[in-house]
């Protein structure tokens, strides 16, 4: 009789739990994938991340009022799973900290969250996990529920190794203008010419340069007279005494330049009163009202009436014709010269036999002449010139644009120890620190770039890994490149994209590969199947393609289908 009452009780304890089962999986029925839509979808690759917004619903009495249930979203791919951030929600009568949904209306959800990208994630699915409590017991039997497909992963496609490095520029000047000047110095109210000025070492070292300059066959030697007379003593008085000091000064050179041979032109004049020289004087000096000098110049524009005024201040004129007048009264000799620098032919020779012989900003400059090497220049900069950055500079991007990157890093290396406040060598810097990943350093270092070459190139790739498409369009300028049609295509000017390709002389797997994506997204089948095979001729592979959302709606096509199998 026990036996049979133990029994009994068993059988109503199995009978409760499977009405309590039943009753579980009826309130939480599988839901559809129709309740939820994904934005953006298919997903999208931002700078590293895999962002997404999910907006769905809890239908109407599906939610128990007891029930606690986290909803993850979930990126399935093959070989792995990523989590996204979960969200908690509760029924009416759970006290908790979770989103409250109603039972009787339901209620309408929004999920954000974003995954961390890897390459796997191109061919992949959205799904929700929903993982679900009542009174502390878990409930089992609710599958995940597909929201969305793949991840379009183009944005990934941008690359620092076809980004072009900084070259730092030489200072060559095929024509350089120099100028050398003496000064022979006057007696107040004199003019004529005294043996103290004429032997003095300054004159006699401004005579051997003009002879030295017309003896040069690269140089070209014009030279000027300008006398002068202190803006004291009156108008009248001084122009005279300018105009005679201007024809002795002259005399003087033209019988010197006949002794010595040099034929060249003097051009000669003169200035009455250089209130010019004397406000310039005047500025440099430390005396002690110098602003109330220089105030009387500025209100005063009539010399006359300049000279009164100043005389006035008898305190200050005493001092102004014991150090500024006397230098006033002057004529100046200025030697203009021209150097002329070598010619491209003179100077491919010297780069192909005799690198010591040329500076270091003829080197530079040679460097870049058809039929000079590079990398041998360069080199050479390097060793005769080692404090020079620009040597170890330049030789880095010639390695980095032929795609040698362990020596292009030890050349910028080198470059940013000789000189770290150079422009070249921070945006270099840069862009080794974009093509490892690392957007905050490049950031940094394109702070102190300012003036460097490409740098409007660099700053698009930034850009275009911190995902902010519409600047790196913009940074890209006219820049033919990879990265700039690609961030025609994330911005969607396919018009614009399509013309930078078509620019783009030396055209890789990737420019083909690019030009296929702007042919899918503008229904150009034609043009996918065309540039998807040069892309694979050029390095592409068959998975790539197929892994690829961007042609997922092209592989059912005959000619794509056939040269996927091939």
């Amino acid at each position: 009789m026990k036996r049979q009452k133990f029994l009994l009780f068993l059988s109503t304890i199995a009978l409760v739990a499977m009405l309590a089962t039943s009753c579980s999986k009826k309130n939480f029925s599988p839901l559809s994938g129709s309740l939820f839509t994904a934005n953006p979808s298919p997903l999208e690759l931002v700078a590293t991340k895999v962002p997404v917004t999910v907006d769905g619903r809890f239908p109407a009495k599906w939610f128990d009022k007891n029930a606690v249930v986290k909803v993850t979203p979930i990126l399935k791919y093959e070989g792995g799973e990523a989590l996204g951030t979960s969200h908690t929600y509760q029924g009416e009568k759970v006290a908790g900290n979770g989103i409250v949904v109603n039972y009787e209306n339901g209620s309408a959800i929004t999920i954000r969250s974003e995954f961390d990208y890897t390459p796997a994630m191109k061919k992949s699915e959205l799904f929700l996990r929903f993982e679900i409590s009542m009174k502390g017991k878990t409930i089992k039997g609710i599958p995940d529920v597909k929201v969305a497909d793949g991840v379009v992963s183009t944005s990934g496609l941008a690359s620092a190794v076809t980004s072009s490095p900084a070259v730092a520029p030489d200072a060559f000047q095929r024509i350089i203008q120099e100028t050398y000047d003496a000064d022979i110095m006057f007696l107040i109210q004199q003019a004529e010419l005294r043996s103290s000025e004429l032997n003095s070492t300054n004159l006699a070292a401004w005579k051997n340069l003009v002879k030295e300059a017309d003896e040069n066959t690269r140089k070209n030697l014009n030279v000027e007279i300008a006398a002068y007379a202190s803006p004291d003593g009156g108008l009248e008085l001084n122009e005279k005494l300018a105009e005679k000091r201007e024809k002795n000064t002259n005399a003087y050179l033209q019988k010197e330049f006949k002794k010595q041979n040099i034929d060249t032109e003097v051009n000669a004049k003169y200035t009455a009163q250089d209130w010019e020289g004397f406000q310039k004087l005047v500025q440099a000096s430390s005396l002690q009202d110098k602003d109330i000098i220089l105030r009387v110049l500025s209100m005063y524009p009539d010399t006359e009436t300049r000279e009164k005024e100043i005389k006035n201040i008898s305190a200050v004129y005493s001092d102004l014709a014991e150090t500024i007048l006397p230098k006033l009264r002057r004529s100046r000799l200025i030697a203009n010269i021209e150097v002329i620098g070598k010619t491209d032919q003179e100077l491919k020779a010297a780069a192909t036999s005799d690198l010591g012989s040329l500076s270091v900003e003829e080197l530079l400059f040679a460097a870049n002449l058809d039929g000079v090497s590079k990398e041998k220049v360069y080199t050479f900069v390097t060793q005769k010139f080692p404090n020079d950055y620009r040597g170890w500079n330049n030789l880095g991007a010639l390695y980095y644009a032929n795609g040698e990157t362990d020596k292009a890093v030890k050349a910028f290396n080198k470059a940013a120890q000789v000189s770290s406040k150079a422009p070249e060598a921070n945006m270099n810097q840069a862009l080794l620190s974009l093509a490892e990943g690392n957007v905050s350093k490049a950031e940094q270092l394109l702070g102190n770039a300012s003036g460097a070459s490409s740098l409007g190139e660099t700053m698009g790739l930034l850009y275009l890994q911190k995902g902010d498409y519409n600047r790196a369009a913009q940074s890209f300028g006219d820049v033919k490149s990879n990265n700039a049609a690609l961030a025609q295509i994330l911005t969607k000017n396919y018009s614009k994209a399509g013309q930078i390709i078509d620019a783009i002389t030396k055209k890789d797997a990737t420019t083909y590969y690019l030009a296929a994506i702007v042919a899918a997204r503008t229904n150009n089948t034609s043009g996918v199947v065309g540039n998807l095979k040069s892309a694979l001729d050029n390095g592409f592979s068959t998975k790539d393609i197929l892994n690829d959302i961007e042609f997922a709606k092209f592989l059912t096509n005959s000619d794509v289908k056939n040269m996927l199998l091939r």
